[in-house]
């Protein structure tokens, strides 16, 4: 290529705490417009922000997780910008003392790895949320989101392509959701990303003019953006076109970037020490206390599922990617003691049903117990595994009790010789054509035999004492 491709992300993350960051009106989604509002992020003159502990606590759990160092002294500052969702025409953040730096993500791209350092963890209050009806001539604006907390990950320019972005994104979410400080959903806006891109010749160390990409509320979308914005740049290159330092929104309907404004330099802000919040120094203690309580990460959970439940990479990186799923796991393969076979349940049936609801594996209200209740009724012969599949939806569907399901709908396995035989002389005698392809040498018949047995017997017969008697019908 003649060109390479350089970014830099900014994740913003809210975190869940029960009340704001700086005051004490309620942190929840979904209640009607400006119903969580108070004078203090409202901005209302003589009123005054106090920090939200747990939302504190919270950002140093996050910066410890990434492996970052914690700021000796903790300072906030005014970031002064107006806009109609912004009511005090300012917002609370932290400029250059930033609450945590130098951190890390590795990520594997195509069998490589990479190191991507984390420049920043700091802490900030969100804004308030536009509200524009279709068809109509004006905005609305909802102040319940204004004063939410929120943190700041910020990634040196070290991703070089749309694919590492997208790898970056869904390590750290993953860990995020280890740590249980957000539920993520990048639907209801708790976890958003912006991308800075430029690009430069191959072998250049210079960076190119940056573009900030905005309004991305997928993963995906985030990694169709940065192809986009990465293929407009070389073809503005290629004809002379100078590319301006700007901030651009997504659009994923057209598939393309639109410029929206031209890009704020930090002088642009006119960043100050936040008066009404005096600076102050986090005792050791309670970091240490902190770094010694964070839960297993998703990295080391990997390590240890292939390490104790002999599983492949492959498999513990996807039962490890998400905390419900890795806690599922581990709980229904401990019980059967069939690991690898839970994990295969797991990754096939399970994750295609949650992905067709568009839930959790918690929200599918299938015990881990039940899960592997269903796998010992195929291990000792009681159900067959398609059988299985059907008793598995049913559980889903109905919330009983996998062997209750089994007793009430007789699904039981068939394992009596005599009934399977009566099924394949019946499957024999109609078949007459597969029976002489078979003894003709055309193997796979034998398969169309077994199915149709299988489908005589409502697929309830052993299927390995079906294959069995076939073949000593059919002179094997």
């Amino acid at each position: 290529m003649r060109y390479e491709t350089v970014i830099g992300l900014e994740v913003h993350l809210q975190l869940d705490t029960q009340t704001k960051a700086f005051c004490g009106c309620a942190n929840r989604f979904g209640s009607s417009p400006n119903s969580q509002t108070c004078p203090v992020c409202l901005g209302f003159p003589g009123s005054l922000p106090v920090l939200n502990e747990k939302a504190f606590l919270h950002a140093i759990k996050v910066a410890l997780a990434l492996g970052c160092k914690i700021q000796d002294l903790i300072k906030f500052d005014r970031k002064n910008y107006y806009y109609p969702d912004l009511p005090k025409n300012y917002q609370i953040s932290q400029y250059d003392m930033p609450l945590s730096y130098d951190g890390r993500i590795d990520i594997k791209v195509d069998g490589k790895d990479k190191l991507i350092r984390i420049k920043r963890v700091h802490m900030e209050e969100d804004a308030g949320k536009l509200v524009h009806p279709e068809g109509a001539s004006h905005s609305l604006v909802d102040y319940n989101r204004a004063g939410t907390p929120l943190l700041e990950i910020v990634t040196e320019p070290d991703l070089s392509s749309p694919e590492e972005a997208y790898e970056y994104l869904t390590k750290l979410k993953s860990i995020l959701g280890y740590l249980k400080v957000s539920d993520c959903d990048m639907e209801k806006g708790s976890l958003r990303c912006d991308a800075n891109i430029s690009i430069r010749p191959a072998g250049e160390k210079t960076l190119g003019t940056k573009v900030e990409v905005k309004n991305m509320n997928s993963f995906k979308n985030v990694r169709q953006a940065l192809e986009h914005e990465e293929k407009r740049q070389a073809e503005a290159v290629e004809d002379k076109v100078k590319i301006v330092q700007e901030t651009r929104l997504w659009d994923p309907d057209r598939g393309v970037t639109v410029s929206m404004r031209s890009k704020e330099e930090a002088q642009d802000y006119r960043y100050f020490p936040e008066p009404d919040l005096v600076p102050f120094v986090v005792d050791k203690r309670v970091i240490e206390d902190i770094r010694s309580a964070l839960p297993e990460l998703p990295e080391a959970r990997r390590a240890r599922f292939m390490d104790e439940f002999a599983l492949p990479e492959y498999d513990a990186s996807v039962l490890t990617a998400d905390i419900d799923t890795a806690e599922y796991f581990e709980e229904s393969a401990r019980v059967s003691g069939k690991a690898k076979i839970v994990a295969n349940w797991i990754m096939g049936d399970m994750a295609a049903m949650s992905n067709a609801r568009n839930i959790g594996i918690r929200e599918l209200g299938l015990s881990a117990g039940s899960l592997a209740s269903i796998i010992k009724m195929i291990d000792s012969g009681a159900i067959s595994g398609k059988i299985a599949k059907e008793v598995l939806n049913d559980a889903i569907e109905t919330k009983k009790d996998p062997e209750e399901i089994v007793r009430l709908k007789g699904l039981t396995q068939i394992s009596d010789g005599g009934q399977i035989e009566t099924a394949v002389a019946a499957v024999l005698a109609k078949n007459e054509k597969s029976v002489k392809d078979y003894k003709d040498g055309k193997k796979n018949a034998l398969t169309f035999l077994v199915g149709q047995v299988m489908k005589e017997t409502k697929g309830k017969a052993n299927p390995a004492l079906v294959n069995e008697i076939l073949k000593k019908k059919l002179g094997e």
